[in-house]
């Protein structure tokens, strides 16, 4: 039809743009959430830290959700409830091993026993401020982008229940191969046999690269020039030397802003305040470690710590030097936790449950997904000022991370660039259209 039009070659172009802007922002959350399974989840209600790291340790996905009811629902109780329509479920947040490690850090690690922490209840693991927000399948594409923007990292979406009969059978035989109990984890039905999946803010950057034309000329344009580096987030680094304790509150930041640590050296030249970028404290590669990494993170360097917890396991002389560390600094809970776990390991490798890595000396972190064993590295993923924005988000997409720290010609650090910076900018280029 624009071809029809009686108007400048430009012209037409701008009009074909805008079409295909308007058929993007008509797009529903629904069409992302194709193929996404359901979300395994905790009950803040019942489960305890103990329950948190049986469950993540015998899951394949990195994150676990946790939710204000009690997921152990019968049938009756559904039968029960008048309003049919509502769910009385609400997701709180998301918990991976790296808040684990967090939370062990800052506990008192001169105690005799860490069991007082691991009876504590889950919630102790949420950030203070909620990351996941409660949306409906028929939200659009645009108000989730929104959402994204003001602070959300994962979009909480009810998605079509199997049936009743189906949903039995499954629960029948979950109950026989669950590792921990279904009161405190496992279960993904909630009342009124309602399922719910979660959109990141990886899955929408992917939707909107099959429409990327949108969005041009952006994509071709650098960074730089389009002034998305450290356009959201502040910079969170530690010095290489320092120690990986002080650097426990710039993780668990890092874990609610969605990015990394940054792990620098001051070298590019003595009269620049600039660092060098050794590497980076992911809590995407603490993810993938165990509970015992805490002890690293207590006794370690930064630097140190980034060798420590690399996805090819951990040196035996830096396994070592943390239990000596351990004994000198007389933190007899963590030792005793390292020891509790390396001897389950070496009794009981052969009657570990198929897929699990149970941790030793020798053997470091659990099974994970490929995606999250990707982002296992300490290793940081950058880019330079003039790197196409198309670029920068094929690498991060290819990473399987959600940021890309930017360096100069010297390795130095200059910023860093999100999903949020991105989605941010696209925001303001559909404004202009509207």
């Amino acid at each position: 039809l624009l071809c029809l039009l009686d108007i400048s070659s430009e012209t037409k172009f701008s009009l074909f743009l805008i079409c295909m802007a308007l058929s993007l922002l008509s797009h529903e959350i629904s069409d992302i959430c194709i193929g996404k399974p359901p979300l395994r989840c905790l009950s803040a209600a019942v489960a305890t830290v103990a329950d948190a790291i049986a469950a993540l340790k015998s899951s394949d996905e990195p994150f676990l959700s946790v939710w204000s009811c009690n997921h152990d629902v019968t049938d009756d109780d559904d039968n029960n409830n008048n309003n049919n329509n509502k769910c009385d479920c609400e997701c709180l947040g998301k918990i991976c091993m790296a808040d684990v490690i967090c939370y062990i850090s800052k506990f008192d690690n001169n105690v005799l026993s860490l069991s007082s922490a691991f009876d504590a209840s889950v919630s102790v693991l949420l950030l203070p401020k909620s990351t996941v927000v409660h949306v409906e399948s028929s939200c659009y594409l645009i108000e989730a982008i929104d959402l994204i923007i003001g602070g959300a990292q994962n979009l909480i979406v009810p998605i079509q229940t199997k049936s009743i009969a189906k949903r039995r059978r499954e629960q029948k035989l979950l109950t026989r191969n669950a590792v921990v109990s279904l009161t405190a984890t496992t279960t993904t039905t909630h009342r009124n046999s309602r399922q719910f999946c979660w959109i990141t803010q990886e899955d929408i950057i992917r939707f909107i690269l099959d429409s990327i034309s949108v969005f041009s000329p952006l994509p071709a344009i650098s960074i730089s020039d389009l002034g998305v580096v450290n356009s959201t987030h502040a910079i969170l680094a530690v010095d290489y030397y320092s120690s990986a304790a002080s650097a426990v509150s710039a993780i668990s930041r890092a874990i609610s802003d969605n990015i990394s640590v940054a792990v620098v050296d001051g070298g590019c030249d003595l009269e620049d305040p600039r660092a060098a970028l050794i590497g980076e404290i992911s809590p995407m590669t603490l993810a993938c470690c165990d509970e015992t990494a805490a002890a690293a993170v207590a006794t370690l360097s930064a630097g140190d710590l980034m060798t420590y917890i690399d996805g090819s396991g951990p040196p035996e002389s830096l396994v070592r030097f943390v239990r000596n560390r351990l004994e000198e600094k007389s933190m007899v809970g963590l030792i005793s936790l390292v020891d509790s776990l390396s001897g389950c390991s070496s009794s009981s490798d052969e009657e570990s449950p198929a897929g699990r890595t149970r941790t030793s000396s020798s053997s470091f972190g659990r099974s994970v997904s490929s995606a999250a064993r990707m982002a296992r590295k300490s290793v940081a993923i950058v880019c330079n000022r003039k790197s196409s924005l198309m670029a920068v988000m094929i690498q991060a997409i290819t990473q399987r991370v959600s940021y890309v720290w930017v360096t100069d010609e010297d390795g130095c650090l200059i910023g860093m660039v999100t999903f949020v910076d991105i989605l941010k900018l696209f925001r303001g280029f559909l404004n202009d259209l509207e």
